[in-house]
């Protein structure tokens, strides 16, 4: 906990778990983080070898923090924190969430008993950020890339993505390009846990 447990810390290092990101960039999807917070979490996870800086190659040419691969280690455990906070009565899953927690909320809660035999690849296309998700095997595989040759692709908000699968808004609040059955089904695959006591 000492590693990490400074407020925000964890959730700055969650937001790095699919690739680099900007500084701006973090800061969008961390409200309520101050620029000031940011800049010392981003030290500090860098001192303590969870967190790089690196610059991204010509024409970008911008800098961008990433999690070093001891960082990535946390992941699993941050998510596993995310499965438990889950089940808290004050859970909302139609709140606001990012690209990347919504990501790693899919891969958090699939059920490998319902994925069972399922075979699919799966877009995701929020905002200017693309992921594409990798069903086989009971597993989710997730990468940061544009959608191209999936099966189904779902096109929306972040939190009006999560607000259809975890929030049973149902698909028809975002837009769907593909396989509408095989979009049915994949959206059954994520149940929350159930909420305490």
């Amino acid at each position: 906990m000492e590693l990490l447990g400074e407020r925000w810390a964890m959730l700055v290092l969650r937001e790095l778990a699919y690739g680099g990101r900007r500084f701006s960039e973090l800061k969008a999807d961390l409200p309520g983080i101050s620029a000031n917070v940011l800049t010392q979490r981003l030290a500090e996870l860098e001192s303590r070898g969870l967190v790089r800086r690196t610059r991204l190659p010509p024409p970008a040419s911008v800098q961008v923090y990433e999690a070093t691969e001891w960082g990535l280690e946390a992941a699993p455990t941050i998510a596993a924190l995310g499965r438990w906070a889950a089940r808290s009565p004050w859970h909302d899953p139609t709140l606001p969430m990012s690209h990347v927690s919504v990501m790693m909320s899919l891969q958090t809660l699939l059920s490998p008993e319902r994925a069972n035999g399922m075979k699919a690849r799966v877009g995701f296309k929020m905002g200017e950020i693309d992921y594409v998700a990798t069903l086989s095997d009971g597993r989710l595989g997730v990468e940061r890339r544009e959608p191209a040759d999936c099966d189904v692709t779902f096109i929306g908000s972040p939190t009006e993505l999560v607000a259809a699968i975890h929030g049973g808004l149902g698909l028809e609040t975002i837009r769907v390009d593909g396989d509408m059955e095989l979009a049915k089904r994949f959206a059954t695959l994520f149940p929350l846990p159930p909420k305490i006591g």
